[in-house]
């Protein structure tokens, strides 16, 4: 499985960023998805996560309302769209892939696979 993440970049606060991750490899709807993100001198830690036929998400408390997780089974994508951004949301981004059942997933630990990461940058 390869996860190839992309849409980073800066942005001001109060603006919105769409990040994207590309599966490729394996059968997409089979894999559940999430995204986590790593500040500077910081821990990864969980953002989102969202079940393999989509039709379950779920959110760390310090993103609910303003990010929206979804995926594309068809285009083999999911997909972190980032509202009303803020200063302290500046991180490197990452997607990440496990298999199983229908599920979401919370813990790093568990994920199978992981991209790159983009660098989204939030100035105040």
């Amino acid at each position: 499985v390869q996860l190839q993440a992309s849409g980073g970049g800066l942005v001001q606060a109060g603006g919105s960023l769409r990040l994207s991750c590309a599966f490729s490899g394996r059968t997409f709807s089979r894999y559940n998805m999430g995204w986590f993100r790593q500040a500077p001198g910081q821990e990864r830690v969980f953002v989102a996560c969202i079940s393999r036929s989509g039709g379950v998400t779920f959110y760390d408390d310090s993103v609910k309302g303003r990010f929206t997780i979804s995926r594309d089974n068809a285009k083999n994508a999911v997909y972190l769209q980032m509202n009303s951004l803020k200063p302290e949301d500046t991180a490197v981004y990452y997607c990440a892939a496990v298999g199983g059942g229908e599920r979401v997933v919370v813990a790093a630990s568990v994920y199978d696979y992981w991209g790159q990461g983009t660098l989204v940058t939030v100035s105040s």
